[in-house]
């Protein structure tokens, strides 16, 4: 009788093997497109961010390797590492004197490099879990740093010496997302020094959204201190647009607009056939951008919630995106970083390719790409444990 050594085979009925290798069949023919002109890593990406000293054309990205690195996404420049972590780094930040990025990581801390040379500096300990979010901003004086982690916590610290300032509790399950309230934090009349209090908010597996009031002094929920309850399960995240207004994207298969004016009530739902990892809003076509396990970079009109283009290329779940102007950027974990033009032309060029396609389809050729089996960067159990944790995380 003979037996299979591949991992994806162990513990699988008939049934689940036949799925798992039509599946496997599936990804290693898509691997070959070449749409949003991919560039290649050697590993899964877990979290995007655009590079705030050139917001048009530089990305960093988050590896399942333990690396952060800089992507210049117009000349597939890629060469720009930071080590240290030995598990996955699952988010980045950049520091708000642009001096340092700032990584959280499986190994429960938050490590930080000099930008410039790459150098390791202070490393955050303080989480008992698996840290999922980090973010950046500037009270008076300090650079801050506020990270959210898998043990339902959220931890303020000082960025230049790694001091805890408060630990914030209120999530009952992992927290998922943080993003700063554009509203509060802009009404600073002297940006020198940063403003004195900002307002943070806050997703997480239990389906809340809550508010934080931060200051140097003090920390502390936001009255009304009901959390905001606008999903049925994990809202992974947090976006604002240049209303006020919050999207948000779920694991329950939509993407909502919380309308500030309605006290973040649900004022647009965008439904989709799968949980939605990451929504990002371009502003000025009036677009909102979706992502999540089918794959697809889904680009909707903003005003009507209506479908415009969906564009295909990634080949495993997509886990980010960022708009640099009018292109939008997305990772996945088939560790590749595409790009897709949202400018009217563009887009209407996209769209009747598109419908060509589908008039005649061209079938892949049967043998996989090198690219498809790319090393992860982790153990067969590690790369298990992923899956599993981004399971859990619905």
């Amino acid at each position: 009788m003979s037996t299979s050594n591949d991992p994806d085979h162990f513990f699988q009925t008939s049934p689940s093997l036949s799925h798992s290798l039509a599946e496997s069949k599936r990804k290693n023919q898509k691997s070959k497109n070449e749409n949003g002109a991919p560039i290649r890593l050697p590993s899964k990406i877990l979290a995007i961010i655009a590079d705030p000293s050139h917001p048009t054309n530089a990305v960093y990205v988050a590896e399942s390797a333990g690396n952060v690195r800089r992507v210049v996404v117009d000349t597939d420049g890629k060469d720009t590492i930071y080590r240290g972590p030995t598990t996955p780094v699952t988010s980045i930040a950049i520091s708000p004197d642009n001096l340092r990025v700032l990584a959280g990581s499986w190994d429960k801390s938050i490590w930080s490099w000099s930008l410039s040379n790459r150098h390791p500096l202070v490393r955050y300990r303080g989480h008992t879990d698996f840290v999922k979010c980090v973010l950046t901003l500037r009270l008076g004086h300090k650079d801050i740093l506020v990270s959210g982690a898998a043990d339902a916590s959220i931890i303020v610290w000082d960025i230049l010496s790694g001091g805890k300032l408060h630990v914030l509790k209120g999530h009952t399950r992992g927290v998922l997302d943080l993003a700063i309230d554009p509203t509060i934090h802009d009404l600073d009349e002297n940006a020198q020094h940063g403003t004195k209090e900002a307002i943070i908010f806050s997703s997480g597996s239990d389906r809340e959204i809550r508010r934080w009031r931060i200051g140097l002094e003090a920390a502390e929920g936001l009255l009304p201190q009901e959390p905001i309850l606008a999903h049925e399960t994990s809202v992974y995240a947090l976006r604002f647009d240049e209303d006020g207004d919050l999207w948000t994207a779920s694991a329950d298969g939509t993407v909502k607009c919380l309308s500030r004016s309605r006290q973040f009530e649900s004022d647009t739902t965008i439904p989709h056939n799968d949980y939605v990892r990451a929504v990002a809003i371009e502003e000025v076509g009036g677009y909102v951008v979706t992502a999540g396990r089918n794959e697809d970079v889904k680009v909707w009109d903003r005003g009507t919630g209506d479908l415009i283009h969906a564009f295909e290329g990634h080949y495993e779940e997509v886990t980010g995106l960022v708009m640099l102007d009018q292109r939008c950027v997305s990772v996945g974990i088939d560790g590749t970083v595409r790009v897709w033009n949202l400018k009217p032309g563009d887009l209407q060029d996209a769209k009747s390719k598109h419908d060509e396609e589908q008039k005649a389809p061209t079938a892949y050729d049967a043998p996989a790409q090198e690219e498809a089996d790319m090393a992860s960067g982790l153990t067969e159990e590690e790369d298990r444990e992923l899956a599993e944790l981004l399971q859990d995380d619905e």
